[in-house]
């Protein structure tokens, strides 16, 4: 992972100081596929890399096909493809320099590196092989849209919009003492002066949350809370302790819900048809667990491991929260 952010750094940085827009989870693909490439041919005989050339670092020349290519999967908008070419010609010169450096060290025989090429190369090719797959995926009709839509009211007609404070504590300090203070305060102020007193260190926030940013069921807890309620929500190492200060209708339309809805179908989808392609090459493969302890609860993990080549970014939590999945 260091050689990957060093990598990405150099090539994605001057674009990113020059405020020109790009992809970095598509160009991280691509620069780990050029790194690989890179990387286990420093040292071989050098080939002349097709197309015209731009510039030359050491010898190693730069394509108008390389450049032309970066351009593509940084996704530059028209207007700005004179100046992101510019740019990009820069980038792909230190990301030379970079392979160049590394030659010299021997980096590409490093055991760590080696394994992190060949795990990159691994990922990319089973990430193109499955949006192969899924790429014919038609996109959701209206009247699909319409009727998932009217299906989920609590995400649009009848939204409710939830208005809260918070104080932010580590969850280490979530004290019975503290809990009691909480069950006998009126108001957050009251929580926050016993902090305060007992020196416990806190931060502020007030935040604004619809039933479509939230998980079904915390919704309808939400809902049933009168207003000035306090709870505690944990998330890990650090708890929220929340106050409701309001909650109000925030109905939303059809027409400014509909690319929302559609994107999120289509996800939906796409993960669908990528969960049924590792079913089906499971199904006709052999595989074998030769190490019988670590074979509990291995489907789970050969899914989370698989997560990295599905195409489709919706998760089954954003699917659980509809498309609130998308925010």
């Amino acid at each position: 992972m260091y050689l990957e952010g060093i990598i990405l750094n150099a090539i994605t940085g001057r674009i990113a100081r020059n405020g020109i827009p790009s992809n970095k989870r598509v160009l991280c693909a691509a620069l780990l596929l050029v790194a690989a490439a890179g990387l286990t041919a420093c040292g071989g005989s050098k080939e002349k890399k097709p197309g015209q050339s731009l510039a030359s670092v050491n010898g190693e020349e730069i394509t108008i096909t390389q450049l032309n290519e970066e351009l593509q999967r940084a996704n530059v908008q028209a207007a700005q493809q004179e100046a992101a070419s510019k740019q990009l010609l820069e980038s792909l010169i230190d990301r030379q320099l970079l392979l160049n450096a590394a030659a010299k060290e021997k980096l590409d025989r490093d055991p760590k590196v080696v394994q992190a090429v060949e795990r990159a190369k691994a990922l990319i090719i089973a990430q193109f092989y499955m949006q192969k797959q899924v790429g014919t995926i038609t996109k959701p009709t209206k009247e699909e849209i319409t009727e998932y839509f009217n299906q989920h009211p609590e995400f649009f007609a009848q939204r409710k919009q939830f208005d809260m404070k918070e104080l932010i504590i580590a969850t280490s300090a979530m004290t019975p003492e503290l809990k009691a203070a909480m069950d006998g305060a009126k108001s957050l102020e009251e929580v926050a002066a016993w902090l305060d007193t007992s020196k416990v260190a806190y931060n502020r926030a007030q935040i604004a949350r619809t039933t479509a940013d939230l998980p079904p069921e915390l919704s309808t807890k939400l809902q049933s809370l009168p207003k000035g309620q306090l709870f505690i929500i944990k998330e890990g190492d650090r708890s929220l302790l929340i106050q409701i200060t309001d909650v109000k209708d925030a109905p939303q339309i059809l027409a400014a819900s509909e690319n929302q809805i559609g994107q999120f179908l289509y996800n939906k989808k796409s993960k669908a048809d990528a969960d049924a392609e590792l079913a089906r090459l499971r199904a006709a493969a052999k595989i074998e667990y030769l190490n019988k302890p670590a074979a509990s609860g291995s489907a789970s993990a050969a899914a989370a491991a698989s997560a990295p080549a599905a195409a489709a970014p919706a998760a089954s939590d954003s699917n659980a929260r509809g498309v609130a999945g998308l925010k």
